[in-house]
């Protein structure tokens, strides 16, 4: 059941906190034109180091033996990346030899989710409506239901036990006869899942701990019982009968025979399965709670996965047994490691369109921050006109498209500056465009408004026209008597 929550702000403090927001809007104007030049400069530096990385990089054969040839060099090559070292995972006691080791938590829990709607006033007050719904979902962390705005699910929440996320690489990894340097040994991503072998003392305790937190929260229960299921034995059609069964019959016998099978196996599986009362463990995950497949407020899931030898394609310069980045002319450092087997030329062209959407994403961003950032310093002017809403909403549309214009000049004006210093020919290009947008707007868009109220003008101005004369009778076939007299 939804709960709402109603607040009135007058008019007073709405023009005060938009005269307030005038300074967060010159801060936020700078912020974002220094976004625009810095992504500017980081495109075209990143640009020209892959161009040079490009044309730079050399093929690796052979992995497998350091070639003394291809030391300080740019190379790519590919080959397994592996590692004989042996994690464990000190808070569980399980450990494997992998790449790394990870645990990812989740925690049931009630969320809180807000929908504010506001209405202007006459006189310029504000009347904001939030309606606060709440929902069960898995989450990343615990969520403090005390804040909850309905008194209803306040403390509603609890958690079994709390677990932080945590991951383990391995410092040896080698890749060929090469040792790869740490920076790409993250970069690997072969994720498999972890076998858990946990000791029935550690679980027993964790088991203890939960039913502990449970109790406290929900109070005691009657501990579940879960009678042992036996395997379904379906007596074995004898060959006799068999050879007596038409095709089709076989074959549906033979399927039956196939689930019958799954279903034995399936429950073989869940007898091997480590269950107690409030701990859980199948597959990789560990579940604190009475039933995993029906969770209640306060479960927690850890989820354990590995990262197992893969085969990686690696590109950097390199530095003895190992690998460093490439620093290009202007500065800019290069090293990637990707998975599977790849060209230098398909990494370098990957690494260029990754390069290309960074740079419109946060050019998109700069400009409406920069619009953002406007609308902030101006919004005085239509928040003056709430007393009358009608007129607020008139002179707010307005402020707004000039903001817009304004935010996306100025956006292509930093912008074609910035360029300037790096390629002069598109910057100028970008220069005239937001030349050609300044001179709409201000000067054919003037002239328009003059031009309308002239018209406006001459039409009030013009007198008004004489009536028209009516017009004459059509003349019928009929003959008046006067007229039959004077003839």
């Amino acid at each position: 059941m939804a709960y709402t929550e109603t607040t009135t702000t007058g008019y007073g403090t709405r023009v005060g906190n938009s005269f307030k927001s005038i300074g967060t809007g010159f801060i936020l104007f700078c912020a974002a034109t220094a976004l625009l030049w810095w992504n500017e400069g980081r495109a075209v530096k990143t640009a020209k180091m892959l161009e040079e990385a490009g044309s730079a990089w050399v093929e690796m054969p052979n992995p497998s033996k350091i070639d003394q040839s291809l030391d300080g060099e740019l190379v790519c090559g590919t080959a397994l990346a592996t590692t004989e070292d042996s994690l464990i995972d000190k808070d569980f006691g399980i450990g494997a030899k992998a790449i790394a080791i990870k645990r990812h938590v989740e925690y049931y829990q009630w969320v809180e989710h807000a929908e504010s709607k506001s209405e202007d006033k006459l006189g310029g007050k504000e009347v904001t409506t939030t309606t606060y719904t709440y929902s069960q979902q898995w989450v990343s962390s615990p969520v403090q239901s005390s804040q909850f705005k309905d008194p209803a699910y306040q403390n509603k929440n609890t958690v079994l036990a709390t677990v932080e996320d945590a991951e383990q690489y391995a410092e040896n990894v080698t890749f060929g006869a090469y040792k790869l340097p740490e920076s790409l040994i993250h970069s690997i991503s072969s994720k498999e899942a972890m076998e858990l072998a946990i000791s029935d003392d550690l679980l027993k305790q964790l088991d203890k701990n939960a039913q502990t937190a449970y109790e406290r929260f929900y109070g005691v229960q009657q501990k579940n019982q879960q009678p042992t299921q036996q395997p379904v034995q379906q007596p074995a059609i004898p060959d006799s009968v068999r050879a007596l069964m038409s095709d089709s019959a076989k074959a549906v016998a033979d399927s039956l025979q196939a689930v019958n099978d799954s279903i034995n196996k399936a429950m073989a599986n869940a007898q091997n399965r480590k269950d107690y009362d409030y701990i859980h463990v199948a597959g990789n995950v560990l579940y604190y709670g009475r039933v995993p497949g029906s969770p209640q407020i306060g479960d927690v899931r850890v989820t354990f996965e590995k990262i197992v030898p893969a085969k990686v394609t690696v590109m950097a310069v390199a530095d003895g047994d190992s690998f460093k980045p490439f620093k290009a002319k202007n500065g800019k450092r290069f090293e990637t490691l990707v998975m599977g087997k790849k060209t230098g030329d398909e990494i370098i062209e990957d690494a260029e369109d990754a390069n290309t959407m960074w740079t419109w994403m946060l050019r998109i961003v700069g400009i409406m921050l920069v619009i953002s950032a406007l609308k902030m310093i101006f919004g005085f002017l239509s928040m003056i006109l709430k007393v009358v809403p009608f007129l607020s909403s008139i002179m707010g549309f307005g402020i707004g498209i000039v903001c817009t214009v304004i935010g996306v000049v100025w956006s292509l004006i930093v912008i074609a500056i910035a360029w300037i210093f790096y390629r002069p020919v598109l910057g100028i290009i970008l220069l005239i465009i937001a030349g050609f947008l300044v001179w709409v707007f201000a000067f054919k868009g003037k002239e328009k408004l003059k031009e309308l109220a002239a018209k406006a003008k001459d039409k009030s101005a013009a007198p008004q026209a004489a009536p028209a004369p009516a017009a004459p009778a059509e003349q019928t076939g009929t003959i008046s008597s006067s007229d039959n007299i004077e003839a």
